[in-house]
């Protein structure tokens, strides 16, 4: 057995906090910077671009990592607290702006009441400045929070959707699948009760036929996945069941390619076809006919054909109809598009010289 290689996750992947805290971090500083243009260059304050800046980056980087990092550390990517959040908004405003200027103070070697000099000459609008861009900056990281949160809600309805669909359309396969054996197994039951009055001995030999194909069919037909090999000698059992009721009037020919035969596709899939190659084409003929059935691949497509040399197709239906009323058709149509959608294809079409195609195309 192949050692199974794990999922390789990237830091950014394992950590979703600190990917955030980093990228919050980055948005955060261009905000400081525009504060120190407006301070330097709009406010024209008696100091220059560069303390500014570092001034602006302490504060508002504590600022970042006391409201976003406790955000982050306490709610996550959610939606975080009304209350608690603010409360945390108004423990970092002051601690913040104390911590911050000491810090800046160390780092441009200014001393600390120097900094507030500059600051008491305009201190409503440096107040009103600092106010404004932490309510901001505060708002901008509720919003955010708000609407991740609001976005994984709606992710998880649209997944809790999409399972249900799933389920929808799981169930529908099966109802679709079940359909197919009573409607098989009541036609061969009404032929063995007419057979038994005229030949006991070939209605004996058609009974053990059908046992031996109802025990290999009715666990296969459980099952979500099946493989060519076993659905071909599923057919080439309905077949042998067929030619037991008709002798001579029916013969058939199988062909799977080697490289095809572990090939997976639904279970029961071809089965009908060839039940209606007979029902509708093969038996109603007075001579009787051929059916072939193929399997090839055509580049990424899987193709099952049934062909017949039966009566073939009536006048009036074109060859293209997808509306037969039959129900292993109607079967095929509603599986074919629970599973496949768009990407799968069934047609029905008139066979050269006499009789119909049917003919499935699956992606592989």
């Amino acid at each position: 057995m192949n050692p199974v290689n794990p999922i390789q996750t990237t830091p950014s992947e394992s950590y979703p906090r600190l990917r955030r805290f980093v990228a919050d971090l980055g948005i955060c500083c261009i905000f400081n910077t525009a504060i120190a243009l407006a301070i330097t260059y709009v406010m024209r304050a008696n100091t220059s671009f560069y303390i500014s800046f570092v001034v602006s980056m302490c504060i508002g980087l504590l600022m970042v990592t006391i409201v976003d990092g406790g955000r982050l550390l306490l709610w996550g990517t959610g939606k975080p607290q009304r209350v608690p959040f603010f409360m945390l908004f108004l423990v970092a405003l002051p601690s913040a702006h104390y911590f911050g200027n000491t810090l800046a103070s160390w780092i441009v070697s200014i001393p600390r009441e120097q900094i507030a000099a500059v600051r008491s000459n305009n201190m409503v609008g440096f107040m009103t400045l600092f106010l404004l861009t932490c309510i901001a900056i505060t708002w901008f990281f509720w919003s955010r929070g708000k609407m991740e949160y609001l976005t994984a809600q709606a992710e998880a309805e649209k997944a809790r959707a999409a399972a249900i669909e799933k389920q929808a359309i799981q169930a529908q396969l099966q109802m679709l699948q079940a359909q197919i054996e009573p409607h098989m197994l009541f036609n061969t039951l009404a032929n063995l009760q007419g057979l038994i009055t005229v030949d006991a001995q070939r209605a004996q030999h058609m009974l053990d036929q059908l046992i031996q194909y109802l025990r290999a069919t009715l666990a296969s037909s459980r099952s979500e996945k099946t493989t060519l090999a076993h659905e071909f000698s599923l057919m080439d059992a309905y077949l042998s069941l067929m030619q037991v009721r008709m002798g001579a009037r029916l013969n058939y020919r199988l062909h799977l390619p080697e490289e095809l035969r572990a090939q997976e596709l639904p279970p029961m899939l071809m089965q009908p076809l060839v039940e209606n190659a007979i029902k509708h084409g093969v038996e109603p003929k007075l001579g009787g006919g051929h059916v072939e059935v193929t399997a090839v691949r055509d580049g990424g497509m899987l193709c099952l054909r049934i062909a017949d040399t039966g009566l073939g197709l009536d006048p009036e239906t074109k060859p293209a109809d997808m509306h037969s009323t039959h129900v292993g058709l109607a079967n095929i149509r509603d599986r074919l598009r629970a599973l496949y959608g768009e990407r799968a294809s069934f047609q029905l079409l008139p066979n050269a010289p006499e009789g119909a195609v049917a003919e499935i195309r699956i992606p592989t």
